[in-house]
């Protein structure tokens, strides 16, 4: 259970900021909303997760698979630049959240 807790704070932390890229600068009610709405949850359910998780190991997890997810969106859905370094960086912070699984994520 800790783990799709962490999940779903992942989740609503990567729909935050795909929300905040849309909401110029906090100009658009609906996106800075979404934004707002997305962080509380994010954080919330990351506490949540705190309670079986050791801090070190889940705020690993839930930035690097945050910012790999939220790049991968960028470069897909968004058109930002793809290129060979981007690519290597996601691949670099998706193998350092499994190294962090294979050391064990409980207290």
């Amino acid at each position: 259970m800790t783990y799709a807790t962490l999940a779903a704070a992942i989740l609503a932390e990567v729909l935050a900021t795909t929300s905040m890229k849309y909401s110029d600068g906090f100009t658009r009610l609906w996106p800075s909303l979404g934004t707002a709405v997305g962080y509380l949850i994010a954080f919330y359910l990351l506490s949540l997760t705190l309670r079986e998780m050791s801090v070190g190991t889940a705020y690993a997890i839930w930035a690097g698979a945050g910012t790999a997810a939220v790049a991968l969106i960028g470069m897909v859905f968004i058109g930002e630049s793809v290129s060979a370094a981007k690519v290597a960086g996601v691949l670099l912070v998706i193998a350092g959240v499994v190294v962090l699984n294979l050391g064990g994520a409980a207290h």
